[in-house]
């Protein structure tokens, strides 16, 4: 059976692209458009990861990274972002990410995330 992936970004195009590259991947992407969303959907699905875009509103994806970890330590978060890692790296590496996909991305950094965190 395949795993669900998460998918959170409030831009639909961002998130039925990374839709799409999942499913090549034998992924099950489940989106949300917000971090509150995405709360909800990791309590109620059987979640293997999360991507989450850094820039949202209602609630970043640094806050949406900081309320999984605290409640389920063990999930896989991706950061993604339009910014370098430098500008943002130190947030994220405090906030204890599991992975950065700056955007644009291709799919080999995609298979490199499945591969190294499932």
């Amino acid at each position: 059976m395949a795993k669900n992936i998460l998918i959170v970004d409030d831009n639909p195009n961002m998130s039925s692209l990374l839709a799409e590259m999942l499913e090549v991947f034998h992924f099950n992407a489940i989106r949300a458009n917000d971090g509150h969303d995405a709360l909800k959907k990791i309590e109620q699905d059987d979640i293997a990861m999360v991507i989450t875009d850094m820039r949202m509103p209602r609630m970043s994806g640094l806050e949406l990274l900081q309320t999984i970890k605290e409640r389920k330590p063990g999930l896989p978060v991706v950061m993604i972002s339009g910014y370098s890692v430098d500008e943002v790296g130190s947030d994220i590496v405090k906030s204890k990410a599991d992975g950065f996909l700056n955007k644009p991305f291709m799919m080999s950094d995609i298979e490199r995330l499945l591969t190294d965190l499932l």
